[in-house]
């Protein structure tokens, strides 16, 4: 396994919204990075949210333009996994569906060297059963970016059943010098962040569903009544209502009726009102 002193290169798989977000970390903290996905179009829109993103940044005095610059010229685009052969950390973030990530690290297994560290940026599936396709289990972790990546501190650190414990230090380590702070769990549906937070989500939009309140009110009292920064309905529309409901259905399957998701929020993912990143959800955007 290489320590972090010997990680320059990290390779990330997907370039939507949470894996481009995890380039810009790397990228930020002096890591040169290869971004991969299925197709170019799709790497070119992780480049395009690289950038929006970059620009807040320097719009807000937290980057400067040559290091904002600098971070985009680190970063490669492809659609080759081979591309990542000279990777020295992975981290996958492709779709929230089980056979999709084992599918992609049974691929990784053979494309990586086998000394690298894979890790999954899965919010609710087991690291253990994603692990379970490669020869490497034992370097495989769970590294769980918050949304957005670059923006939130936080980083959940999910141990696999035959995770060595080297990786998790190792993890920690770089997980920190990309700016975060982690905490650890244990490879339990849902882990920490998702375990408690989708029931609250759910139950958010029930509320408005049977007429409790409306929207604006069951968010501002939320906000207010709990002091967080969000309310539930503003929370599903910011982390995709498609998302919501699929980790929602996973945490349904593994724990029960608690986790059920809320009739409304199907409704408006097959109505294709996904939030922010259609301009439509339980509000609308611009």
């Amino acid at each position: 396994m290489r320590t972090l002193d010997e990680i320059e290169t990290v390779g990330v798989v997907g370039a939507g919204t949470m894996g481009s977000g995890i380039a810009q970390v790397a990228a930020t903290a002096g890591y040169d990075v290869v971004m991969r996905d299925v197709k170019s179009e799709f790497v070119q829109q992780g480049f395009d949210s690289i950038e929006d993103s970059l620009s807040r940044f320097v719009r807000k005095e937290q980057l400067t333009q040559e290091e904002a610059d600098a971070a985009r010229e680190r970063i490669t685009g492809t659609t080759d996994l081979d591309d990542l052969a000279d990777a020295d950390y992975v981290v996958e973030a492709a779709v929230e569906k089980l056979d999709v990530k084992r599918d992609i690290f049974a691929d990784l297994d053979e494309a990586v060297p086998d000394d690298v560290v894979l890790a999954t940026n899965t919010s609710t599936l087991s690291i253990t059963t994603i692990a379970s396709v490669t020869d490497r289990p034992e370097l495989v972790v769970g590294l769980h970016f918050m949304n957005p990546a670059p923006v939130m501190k936080g980083l959940e650190l999910v141990v696999g059943e035959k995770t060595a414990d080297e990786v998790v230090d190792l993890s920690h380590a770089l997980a920190e010098d990309m700016g975060k702070e982690t905490w650890e769990s244990d490879d339990k549906p849902g882990f920490v962040v998702n375990r408690i937070l989708m029931p609250w989500l759910n139950e958010g939009v029930r509320a408005y569903d049977q007429g409790v309140a409306s929207k604006e009110d069951i968010d501002t009292g939320m906000k207010l009544g709990t002091n967080v920064p969000m309310g539930p309905l503003e929370l599903c529309d910011h982390i995709g209502l498609d998302i919501v409901l699929d980790a929602s259905q996973t945490l349904h399957d593994e724990l029960g009726d608690r986790y059920k998701p809320a009739y409304l929020l199907k409704r408006k993912v097959d109505a294709g009102d996904l939030g922010k990143k259609t301009g439509r959800g339980f509000y609308e955007y611009d």
